[in-house]
């Protein structure tokens, strides 16, 4: 499925390189594993082979999907904003979000919190969750895409930038 020294996405951790396939005797039993390291905190995974479809290991996203992503950040028109929903529904929505491995959702979260902190101040939480998605986003962006992370994260500012424009003082 995965080959050495390919990159990869474990979802909710981000961007790793398989470094090596080993086997391993667990319980009397032999099991193959795919040893991940994770770029952004250097942690080391062990995945299961027959298991890494079930955890939502997968390749990293191609040029073309990692362009239609950046695309789909600019409509806001799904934008549901926070209205009637308490910040621990949507905590616990936007979490599972980020833990699904899919890029949709988690370009999703990153544009949801954006557009929620232009009318409020975000909780702790919610700001965590805004720094988790956008590292997640922009490591595989600049990987997919061949760039720096900080261009997609300008990126995301420029196609931002009303949002993140400062409030003038009243």
């Amino acid at each position: 499925m995965f080959s050495e020294d390919q990159l990869v996405v474990y979802p909710a951790q981000g961007v790793g390189r398989v470094e090596r396939i080993e086997t391993q005797e667990i319980g009397g039993a032999s099991a193959d594993f795919f040893i991940v390291r994770i770029l952004s905190n250097n942690v080391t995974l062990m995945v299961p082979v027959k298991n890494a479809a079930n955890v939502g290991l997968r390749p990293l996203c191609t040029a073309e999907r990692g362009e239609a992503i950046i695309e789909s950040l600019k409509d806001r028109s799904d934008f549901t904003g926070y209205t009637g929903q308490n910040w621990n529904r949507r905590y616990r929505e936007y979490s599972e979000k980020l833990k699904s491995g899919d890029l949709a959702d988690v370009a999703y979260v990153l544009k949801e919190l954006l557009l929620i902190g232009q009318n409020k101040e975000l909780s702790f939480g919610e700001r965590r969750l805004l720094e988790q998605a956008t590292s997640l986003l922009t490591l595989e962006l600049a990987l997919a895409l061949g760039k720096e992370q900080q261009e997609i994260k300008d990126v995301i500012n420029e196609i931002f930038a009303d949002v993140l424009a400062p409030k003038p003082e009243e």
